[in-house]
């Protein structure tokens, strides 16, 4: 399948944000939130210390968006154009009718539900407009503030994977998440 035949990456308007598509002009936006020690604490990879990670992050996106169905989604207030955020649907197979969503955000935009609104319109998305059936997360388990956004979305914890990830010489465990269509559509907006 051809990156011709993936369906665009829209725009999703919700109450005080938007999630659009991921452009060359973010780069230093991104690099701002990649570099973030703050943000990038729970991450499977550390901190950018360069800019041209993020020229390159940008210019890896656009060539594997040939080649495998994925949505880099940036998030902005509502009627704004920078970057607060990203946002993340991935790992996506039609066959098994699942896919993987991530999220960072911006510190000063923590604690205001924003990102619960952007798991939402994501979420949204996936179980609506591409019939998807089931979500998953990758969580570090010490990421509380992490695991209870998934939880009030409706994810149900179901694994714990010991020293998953490396990263600057330290370990990392994994909480695996998942979320069936038919429990998110019963669970309480978060």
């Amino acid at each position: 399948m051809d990156g011709t035949s993936f369906p665009p990456i829209p725009a999703l308007d919700g109450t005080r944000l938007r999630l659009r598509a991921l452009h060359e002009r973010d780069v230093d936006a991104l690099f701002a939130l990649h570099s973030d020690p703050q943000v990038m604490r729970y991450w499977s990879f550390p901190a950018w210390t360069e800019r041209d990670q993020a020229v390159a992050h940008i210019a890896r996106l656009a060539r594997e968006r040939e080649l495998m169905e994925f949505y880099p989604w940036v998030a902005t207030l509502r009627g704004e154009d920078e970057l607060i955020g990203t946002c993340s649907l991935f790992g996506i197979h039609r066959e098994h009718l699942r896919g993987v969503i991530g999220y960072a955000l911006r510190p000063p935009f923590w604690g205001q539900g924003l990102a619960g609104e952007m798991l939402r319109l994501a979420l949204d998305f996936a179980f609506d407009a591409l019939a998807l059936n089931r979500i998953e997360a990758d969580i570090d388990p010490l990421n509380l503030a992490s695991c209870a956004l998934v939880e009030r979305a409706g994810f149900q914890r179901e694994g714990y994977l010991r020293e998953r990830w490396r990263v600057c010489g330290g370990v990392q465990d994994t909480a695996l998440y998942g979320l069936l269509r038919k429990d998110y559509a019963s669970a309480p907006a978060p």
